[in-house]
């Protein structure tokens, strides 16, 4: 058993319902869900089956209905919406598989974002995205606009944007179901490569089997129940 001090997300009982007319419809239940700092971590299902629900509470965008939840040594619903935002800033990184990059802006200025926005000085900021871009690939993209990158480029920077404030954890919502085979086994295999470097812990929502087993755990959630036992290998 792990101890607690130890867990980046710490979840025992998160359930989510949402109104449909006068019915209330479940989208998880009981869920428990514990990841040590550092780790890495694949959440197989179906579309519908919740993913993107369980993602959006343990990154403070929206809330459980109940449930005991920790995530990076908070409760996001308890805090106010400005401090979860700060939060949310300093130790939370998203990727999604629809990059939501910022189309009037160079790839170093997007990754550079997160940063101005927690204050840091133009120069300063914009030298760690450079930094950044180039660990990822990218030095030679650093004044392209999204429009003139391919999609596998588009999504490095959108991972290189998750990393530059040295969040404890990143959350990744299918990021890489908007791309070919092949770059996308080239996806996994940065972030892959990115946690090792620096100690970040992912999760990471698919409904790509295949590519989950890249990671060394997997579980798989299915009707709003995530099921604590390994998706079976090949």
């Amino acid at each position: 058993m792990s101890n607690s001090s130890s867990l980046i997300v710490n979840v025992r009982g998160l359930e989510k319902r949402y109104a449909d007319g006068e019915q209330q419809v479940t989208v998880l239940e009981d869920i428990d869900l514990q990841l040590e700092a550092g780790a890495l971590l694949a959440i197989v299902g179906s579309s519908g089956s919740g993913k993107s629900t369980l993602l959006h509470i343990l990154g403070g965008l929206d809330n459980a209905d109940a449930g005991d939840i920790k995530v990076a040594g908070v409760t996001p619903s308890a805090l106010s919406a400005n401090a979860v935002a700060k939060w949310r800033n300093q130790e939370i990184g998203f990727i999604y598989q629809f990059h939501h990059l910022l189309s009037e802006f160079t790839a170093v200025e997007n990754v550079a974002m997160p940063l101005l926005i927690a204050g840091w000085p133009m120069a300063k900021a914009q030298e760690k995205a450079k930094t950044l871009l180039q660990r990822v690939g990218l030095g030679h993209r650093l004044t392209h606009e999204p429009a003139r990158l391919s999609g596998g480029e588009r999504q490095r920077v959108a991972i290189a944007r998750a990393l530059v404030n040295d969040p404890a954890l990143v959350l990744a919502d299918e990021p890489t179901g908007n791309l070919d085979e092949e770059t996308a086994a080239v996806i996994y295999d940065l972030m892959l490569d990115l946690n090792q470097q620096f100690g970040t812990a992912f999760i990471v929502v698919t409904h790509d089997t295949e590519l989950a087993q890249k990671l060394p755990r997997q579980l798989h959630l299915h009707l709003g129940k995530l099921e604590q036992t390994a998706v079976e290998r090949p």
